[in-house]
């Protein structure tokens, strides 16, 4: 019988980081793990060795549905939620600031252009197609666990979450 794969365990854990810069600005960074075994946070007692799952999250969701609340749920309310939720993941936690950073800022502009009525309008437009794009993106990168970000925002994101 075949040992299950695991996703990854803390000594042989690699960590490839594919880094690159399309034509539009944005940044998308990969993750990929290996390792044998189960991959569900079960320690080797013999080896001293603890397996670790980048798929876990803290609420009864998967990872890809919970990145794509991040965007869906009322933006930026939705990324204030899960940011207070979401313990576990870092994907979902990315998506999360990303999302709070990026709306806060097009609510204040928002705010700005609300005496003009077909400038409203042409940011609403801008906003749903803002909010197709990410939530697409986090949906279909989180099989990989792939980042897209956001010029500036991404970044900013990116840096909130190492830190944590």
């Amino acid at each position: 019988m075949k040992a299950p794969i695991r996703l990854g365990v803390l000594d042989d854990f690699q960590t490839r980081s594919v880094f690159f810069t399309s034509w539009f600005g944005f940044k998308m960074y990969g993750y990929t793990a290996s390792g044998n075994g189960s991959g569900f946070g079960n320690t080797d007692l013999e080896s001293g060795r603890t397996s670790i799952n980048l798929f876990e999250t803290s609420l009864p969701l998967r990872l890809d549905h919970e990145a794509i609340l991040a965007y869906l749920l009322l933006p930026p309310a939705g990324g204030v939620f899960l940011l207070l939720v979401e313990h576990k993941s870092d994907y979902v936690r990315f998506h999360a600031w990303q999302s709070s950073l990026v709306f806060t800022v097009m609510f204040i502009i928002h705010l700005i252009f609300s005496w003009s009525s077909v400038l409203s309008w042409i940011l609403f437009v801008f906003d749903l197609g803002l909010i197709a794009f990410l939530t697409f993106h986090a949906y279909q990168d989180a099989n990989n666990l792939d980042r897209i970000e956001l010029p500036f925002f991404g970044g900013l994101a990116s840096s909130f979450v190492d830190a944590e």
